[in-house]
């Protein structure tokens, strides 16, 4: 993805490679994939459906995260539609498949809007009960990637709670307020003002790793977060119709993978804003839910929105 700066030149402010095959290395960090089935962790990768136990891939710790070691970030999609604006993509996740239930056929289109924009537009059916929860997990650094840390980048999430976690960074099923904490976005700050500070989730995450719970109407499409680059000057809004958006700051980024330019993917030069269910919600009775049920269509849309 190239946005242009004041000065209108064309920043490459997405990180990835250019060789697709790297897409696929089980050992490289989700680069600008679609996550599926299910987003983020699941708790010793296990939930319940109609007193039903399913057991999926544990390939975090002790968890399941990002839908296993064969989620949809590793596998083909088939093209259905493609033109200069659009492209829509499919892909029919077997019953079973990395453990989860039922047959899911998955839909997803990328737009470049005539505003500035990126959307991202998901849909899915099911033949059986199941669980869904779909993200984007591009990597970007405002003022193009391999140009130093994020952390100086100016953020705002619209949020007043987030939802904390144990060291496996798996959520409590607590929702608290993000108020006298270092996870008080609710004005724009830098990232890394407060990411070193001595607080027990900072620790467990080494840094910001952490679910916001966004102040919206369910199924709205509004505002999630916004990011400007210091240097840059180039201003993202996240728009979305989930209820959550995970922050990742890149803290288990370790330099040993070569990205597209020959930048290293060194620790901090990149962040994640995912939008999503909340963590583990499969196993939380009071976060949102994320089951999917036959006669329904799940229906998913966030839109990112360049300027400067």
């Amino acid at each position: 993805m190239f946005v242009p700066d004041q000065q209108e030149n064309q920043i490459s402010i997405v990180a990835g490679f250019d060789i697709i095959s790297l897409y696929k290395n089980p050992d490289v960090a989700y680069y600008g994939a679609t996550i599926g089935r299910f987003a983020n962790r699941i708790t010793k990768g296990t939930f319940t459906l109609n007193d039903k136990i399913y057991k999926v891939d544990i390939n975090n710790g002790p968890n399941h995260l990002h839908g296993g070691n064969k989620g949809f970030h590793a596998v083909d999609w088939e093209v259905l539609e493609i033109n200069e604006h659009t492209i829509l993509l499919s892909y029919l996740s077997s019953d079973k498949e990395e453990g989860y239930p039922g047959n899911l056929q998955v839909f997803v289109r990328y737009t470049l809007t005539d505003n500035n924009e990126m959307k991202i537009e998901y849909s899915a059916k099911t033949d059986q009960l199941t669980i869904i929860n779909l993200t984007n997990h591009a990597y970007f650094n405002l003022n193009g990637i391999g140009n130093g840390t994020i952390l100086n980048h100016v953020l705002a999430i619209n949020a007043d709670h987030y939802t904390p976690v144990d060291e496996t960074l798996i959520p409590t099923g607590d929702i608290i307020s993000v108020k006298g904490t270092p996870f008080d976005f609710r004005h724009p700050e830098r990232i890394g003002a407060r990411i070193d500070n001595n607080d027990l989730q900072l620790k467990y995450g080494e840094g910001y790793d952490h679910n916001f719970v966004i102040n919206k109407k369910e199924n709205e499409l509004a505002l999630a977060a916004s990011v400007e680059g210091d240097l840059s000057k180039i201003k993202m809004d996240i728009l979305t119709t989930e209820p959550g958006v995970q922050l990742y700051t890149g803290n288990f980024m370790n330099g040993n993978t070569i990205l597209k330019g020959s930048h290293a993917d060194h620790r901090r030069s990149a962040f994640c804003l995912e939008t999503q269910h909340f963590p583990d919600s499969p196993n939380k009775k009071y976060f949102p839910s994320s089951l999917l049920f036959p006669d329904d269509i799940y229906k998913s849309t966030t839109l990112f929105r360049f300027y400067n």
